[in-house]
């Protein structure tokens, strides 16, 4: 039973990877009819803020909440990026944000803003890897902290043991690449650094 559940799964990864291949040779238009992108403004103006290529921005959104604001998950994240309200609560003590409560990261200008802030914190303890903050992004600075310690320092997807994680980690570079063509216009220059 574990076997077939394993090879399942393989197939399920092959499957989304031959997609993400298929769909990345799509031409624009087909991209931007299948793969949303909204409050343009906000991304561009946290990913500037923080240093952060708007694309990258656009996919962790995507990959997160499909764009949609009015979303939180069963571990009490929310909005747009699905920041936790403790997180938010570090970010807003960290940049002088006095008057921040939870309830402000249903505001997506808010919620772009400490999601970006988060997520450049998480690429500047990874040295700028994209896989690594993105990971720790979703599963938490402890696990990709520990993985880091059995792969030599650097985290490639494959060695990711959660699967969702490297499924997510996966999905959201390649929606980098995917919002980066479908949106170069849109999203403005990257600005990583």
């Amino acid at each position: 039973m574990r076997r077939r559940l394993l090879i399942g799964g393989l197939a399920l990864v092959a499957l989304a990877a031959v997609w993400g291949l298929l769909t990345l040779t799509k031409p624009a238009p087909f991209l931007r009819a299948v793969y949303p992108l909204s409050h343009i403004d906000a991304i561009r103006m946290a990913a500037r803020k923080n240093h952060l290529d708007p694309a990258l921005v656009a996919a962790v959104i995507y990959e997160e909440s499909r764009f949609r604001d009015d979303v939180s998950s069963h571990q009490g994240a929310v909005g747009l990026m699905q920041v936790l309200p403790s997180t938010a609560q570090d970010i807003a003590r960290k940049t002088g944000g006095t008057g921040f409560v939870a309830a402000d990261l249903t505001d997506p200008r808010v919620n772009i803003l400490y999601g970006c802030y988060y997520l450049r914190q998480l690429l500047d303890h990874y040295h700028g890897s994209e896989a690594a903050a993105v990971a720790a992004y979703n599963a938490g600075q402890s696990n990709v902290d520990a993985w880091l310690t059995t792969t030599g320092g650097k985290l490639v997807p494959q060695a990711i043991p959660f699967s969702e994680t490297r499924d997510y980690v996966t999905h959201v570079l390649a929606l980098q690449k995917l919002y980066r063509r479908a949106y170069a216009a849109q999203l403005g220059p990257a600005s990583g650094g």
